[in-house]
């Protein structure tokens, strides 16, 4: 999803004789967005988990799901099974995010970019949700917000990078080479996940 939405908006946005300095602000905007959104959803999970206590058990079946849910849409992700296309049509198909893109994806501001980095942060991926989960057991308002920052600071170097080399993207198999190992990656983790969950849940 992420991936796309990079592909998306520097195809149709990003002019190619625009200075670097622009289109680097351009990304910038963009995912200064997406860390919007990944804080607020941080703060509301860990809001919620300063309201609930966590038990190590219910924390272990907690972890156990995300885990599983990270195998599917590493799965998904390798054209296995159609989990999170599933997933991202349901939402990308609503009338409103639908109507919201389409104005975002044909305006040229910086504005413009900074809302599609804040829909993104909206839209399903794997990491997100493990990470949403993280910010919950934090059991802290601030705290879960401070999580989903990190992670999206810590993911922004990969997302300007992409942003610069789509072209190149677009002309070679390099980018489902990418997806491939992606997914491996996300099934491994989700594994180790439910594992640790298992684990925990059974103690």
């Amino acid at each position: 999803m992420c991936g796309g939405f990079v592909m998306a908006y520097s195809s149709a946005k990003i002019d190619t004789s625009a200075s670097s300095l622009r289109q680097f602000f351009a990304h910038l905007s963009y995912n200064l967005g997406r860390i919007s959104s990944y804080t607020f959803l941080g703060m509301i999970f860990g809001g919620i988990g300063s309201v609930f206590t966590f038990s190590s058990h219910l924390n272990g079946y907690f972890y156990f799901a995300i885990g599983i849910l990270m195998v599917l849409m590493g799965l998904s992700m390798m054209g296995k099974i159609k989990f999170l296309t599933s997933l991202e049509a349901t939402i990308a198909f609503n009338p409103f995010i639908k109507t919201l893109f389409s104005k975002l994806i044909h305006s040229k501001t910086m504005a413009s970019f900074y809302g599609l980095g804040v829909l993104n942060g909206f839209l399903p991926c794997g990491l997100v949700y493990f990470f949403l989960a993280a910010a919950a057991t934090s059991g802290s308002f601030l705290g879960g917000g401070l999580i989903m920052a990190l992670f999206g600071l810590a993911t922004m170097p990969a997302m300007l990078g992409l942003g610069f080399v789509v072209g190149f993207l677009k002309g070679s198999g390099f980018r489902e080479v990418m997806i491939k190992i992606a997914s491996l990656i996300i099934m491994g983790y989700g594994i180790y996940m439910a594992y640790l969950g298992y684990t925990a849940a059974i103690a």
